[in-house]
């Protein structure tokens, strides 16, 4: 077995430290020493690396209780560094920009179904107000290749995604001079519910997107499974009973109940194949039946299938979609700046 260098040591200690002022916000070097466990000139040399780098500097100090001057408290310098996540619908997109530690900074929006190159370039250039950008994730409906990136021809001329060519990724990482990732928009809502919503700290989900068509995006071992072509979690293929267009519009008419059995027909089908323990509802329909339904669902399921399974609403605060291609960009940022 290889010994780590100890330049390899130095950026593990970076990373580290990097990574514990993201989670906790500003601390001081004592502070770095408690938690890490590293020595007193291990932090000392990497506060003055990463202050030489730019990625922090001193927004304090700290009033600690011993003698002799206050410990200086050290933050992430989080404008090093934006990215961009773009929500892409038939009907437009939105865009928001946010720094390294994730705090928006600017969005923006465009509406009708103009050139779809036009209105990404263009938005993203409003939403960046000037800024230089590290990655760029857009998220639209359909199968995202994991290796290509590429849609599948069968749903790149879906009208969801009006304006879409086989070309437009390649043409956009040009225009836009920055790493440009394409992803399946239930995908992002999915990191976005591990991150931030009802599958935080879960290691294994499904999310059950209920919205303008029906899909499923699916997070074992706390990483999203995409499937050798992208389609893991695709429940909107499956016979339901009903399909898209028929069950969003039942929607609209059922009742709470007949509502529950139609979706747990499909939670059933995802329980008895991976047993994931929990599924959120997401997308409209899931985040307004909110936890009524989703007892309602955990009810029917608990009936059908012998294993334990949580149904829980959707918790992401405003577009899931963003929020998971914002999230996704920054890992993308943070590995690239943070090495």
């Amino acid at each position: 077995m290889k010994t780590a260098t100890p330049a390899m040591a130095r950026a593990i200690n970076d990373r580290l430290a990097l990574d514990l002022l993201l989670e906790r916000g500003p601390l001081t070097a004592p502070q770095l020493r408690e938690i890490t466990g590293l020595s007193r000139p291990t932090v000392s040399d990497l506060v003055e690396r990463l202050r030489s780098a730019g990625l922090i500097e001193v927004t304090g100090e700290s009033g600690e209780n011993r003698r002799g001057p206050n410990a200086r408290v050290y933050g992430l310098v989080a404008d090093c560094a934006h990215v961009a996540g773009v929500d892409v619908r038939s009907s437009g997109l939105r865009v928001t920009v946010a720094d390294l530690a994730g705090r928006e900074v600017g969005t923006a929006v465009r509406e009708g179904s103009a050139d779809l190159h036009e209105m990404i370039t263009s938005a993203v250039a409003q939403a960046a107000g000037g800024r230089r950008l590290q990655a760029v994730v857009l998220g639209l409906p359909g199968l995202v290749h994991p290796e290509t990136s590429a849609l599948t021809s069968a749903l790149a001329s879906d009208s969801r995604v009006r304006g879409w060519h086989p070309g437009l990724l390649g043409e956009l990482r040009r225009s836009l001079g920055v790493q440009v990732v394409l992803e399946n928009e239930t995908n992002l809502a999915a990191i976005a519910e591990h991150g931030k919503g009802s599958a935080r700290g879960v290691a294994d989900f499904v999310l059950l997107w209920l919205d303008d068509g029906v899909g499923g995006a699916v997070v074992l071992g706390g990483k999203l499974r995409r499937g050798m072509s992208g389609g893991a979690g695709e429940i909107g293929a499956l016979d339901l009973g009903l399909d898209e267009a028929t069950f969003c519009r039942a929607v609209e008419t059922s009742d709470g109940s007949s509502l529950a059995d139609r979706i747990a027909k499909g939670v059933f089908t995802i329980v008895a194949v991976l047993d994931p323990g929990l599924v959120v509802l997401g997308g409209r329909i899931g985040r307004q039946g909110g936890e009524e339904l989703a007892a309602l669902v955990e009810e029917r399921v608990a009936a059908l299938s012998p294993a334990p399974t949580r149904v829980r609403p959707s918790t992401v605060e405003g577009n899931a979609v963003l929020e998971g291609a914002v999230l996704t960009a920054l890992d993308l940022a943070r590995d690239e700046v943070f090495g």
